[in-house]
């Protein structure tokens, strides 16, 4: 009998200590969300005058000291030395259902998430780079796209640094549903950077000519109109997945952009 209670009392503190873990882990991104006022962030060194001004901007993948550069001292983690030079991203997806958002998230994070959330309707992803000197914290809201999504709209919206406002390039009533998105997130964040980025390019460029030249015009009439920057993309190939988050760094800290844009017909859209 003491050996059934003893098994019946550890199953019952597992269990405590996982649901634990998961509400400690929501309700730090409630806090993010729940912030007072404007987030400060600060801006990032500027290679040596020494350098060209057209470098690209430098960006590795931060996993504890394994994939920092040689020179650089190592980090800890568990002390204020690591945290003195963290600046924490907030990134919204937002689009209608399946048009590859969680696909394009997925090829970006790739196995270099640190943590993630499933809910309904949201997924929760973060990824840490370092980038001119300090580590920059992704994190990542990925709405789903059905009517019940917009209830996370508020949640996911407040304080976010950019948010991608994401179409099917195959599908063109996706397109049209950005407008619906724009306007609903604009209720709750009117500073954010909008970016535009239609999915899917590796079957775009199927499509006939003349029905991609409707959709680059479309989709770059909506841009403007969004003040957007607009990018083409695919999660199966990795076409402008990277670009995409270096754009909204080079935006929020003044670095080199070096990416031209693109309008040529067939070819991954880059307009800005």
């Amino acid at each position: 009998m003491k050996t059934v209670h003893l098994n019946t009392k550890w199953g019952i503190l597992e269990r405590v200590s996982i649901f634990r873990k998961f509400f400690s882990f929501l309700w730090d991104k409630i806090l993010v969300c729940s912030i007072a006022g404007p987030i400060q962030y600060r801006r990032l060194t500027r290679p040596d005058s020494s350098s060209s001004s057209s470098s690209p901007v430098e960006v590795v993948v931060v996993d504890d000291n394994k994939n920092l550069p040689e020179d650089h001292p190592p980090m800890i983690c568990n002390g204020n030395e690591a945290d003195s030079d963290l600046v924490s991203l907030k990134i919204s997806l937002l689009g209608d259902c399946q048009i590859g958002k969680t696909s394009f998230l997925i090829k970006y994070v790739g196995d270099e998430q640190e943590k993630s959330l499933q809910m309904t309707g949201l997924n929760l992803v973060n990824k840490t780079l370092f980038v001119q000197g300090a580590r920059i914290a992704f994190s990542i809201w990925d709405v789903g796209g059905d009517s019940n999504s917009l209830d996370l709209l508020p949640i996911a919206c407040k304080n976010a640094v950019a948010i991608l406002f994401m179409f099917d390039l195959t599908s063109r009533c996706t397109l049209n549903g950005v407008v619906g998105w724009y306007s609903q997130a604009r209720k709750w964040n009117q500073t954010a950077i909008p970016i535009l980025v239609g999915t899917k390019f590796d079957d775009f460029v199927g499509l006939p000519p003349d029905l991609q030249w409707t959709i680059v015009t479309q989709a770059r009439a909506y841009a403007r109109a969004m003040n957007a920057t607009l990018f083409f993309s695919s999660a199966t190939h990795n076409i402008n997945v990277n670009k995409i988050f270096k754009f909204i760094m080079a935006k929020l800290f003044n670095l080199p952009w070096t990416v031209e844009r693109n309008l040529t017909i067939g070819e991954p859209i880059i307009d800005f």
